[in-house]
């Protein structure tokens, strides 16, 4: 198949990004992905080199937002401020860079597991702020669809459905992460369900059971059947590697298919 845009982004949080980014194209990646963890942290100091690239590269360049640590759902008044304040400032640092952010719902807290309902509303809310901060740099904020992880919210293509409607905001997108999606088996219901809303998709394979981030190819995702389901998709497809050998072997995959 003749490859569509293509985006890389690494899980590899702790070695410098940018020894490796000026060689996504020579790949044949068409994008990056900047995941706010560890050393892709932007910076007064490291937005000079992200500029850079930006200047001297033909990379589409999205962000990820931050998730360790961070919970959008959390009932602790203090502590949420800061997880915003945090992603805000990644957003005021990518914004001439960028044109959409991946963010993760929150979770149940063991506080916010006695009040569901609560800890759900304020995870609304805390999006909905992102979406109106970001909508100022004309920036998508795109919430990801999650794994089968214990009390995180956004795992069900319903629940997905209802949180993007009840955020409401004219900037909220979806995330389509497909490895995710298999891990609880709905691949095909979110595809059917929310095809027409998907603003980003995320790419990697696993065997079903565990969000193991393995090449294409390397799972039991039938990726043939998902990409021609996407066949009207336009956006980015952004493989999620812990390493560019890893993102080379997703993309040799998809060249063959």
């Amino acid at each position: 198949m003749q490859l569509p845009r293509i985006s890389f982004s690494s899980r590899a949080v702790v070695e410098d990004p940018f020894k490796w980014a000026y060689t996504l194209e020579d790949h044949g990646y068409t994008g990056w992905e900047i995941v706010q963890e560890g050393s892709q942290c932007l910076s007064s100091k490291t937005v000079q080199n992200l500029k850079n690239i930006y200047e001297t590269t033909n990379l589409e360049l999205t962000l990820h937002l931050p998730f360790s640590d961070m919970n959008l759902a959390g009932l602790n008044d203090s502590i949420r401020a800061e997880v915003l304040r945090q992603m805000k400032n990644y957003l005021t640092l990518a914004s001439n860079y960028v044109s959409l952010a991946v963010v993760h719902p929150g979770y149940l807290s063991p506080y916010g597991a006695q009040v569901p309902d609560q800890a759900y509303m304020t995870n609304l809310a805390s999006i909905r702020e992102l979406c109106d901060f970001a909508a100022d740099f004309g920036i998508i904020i795109a919430v990801e669809n999650m794994p089968d992880f214990p009390k995180i919210f956004g795992k069900y293509p319903d629940e997905m459905q209802e949180m993007l409607d009840a955020i409401g905001s004219h900037n909220v997108g979806f995330t389509f992460d497909v490895g995710h999606a298999n891990t609880v088996g709905l691949i095909d219901e979110f595809l059917d369900q929310l095809n027409d809303r998907i603003s980003h998709v995320h790419i990697h394979d696993n065997m079903g059971k565990k969000d193991e981030h393995l090449p294409l190819g390397e799972g039991n995702i039938d990726w043939k059947h998902v990409m021609g389901k996407l066949s009207n998709y336009k956006g980015i497809f952004v493989t999620e590697m812990s390493s560019v050998e890893e993102g080379i072997k997703s993309l040799e995959f998809l060249r063959k298919l």
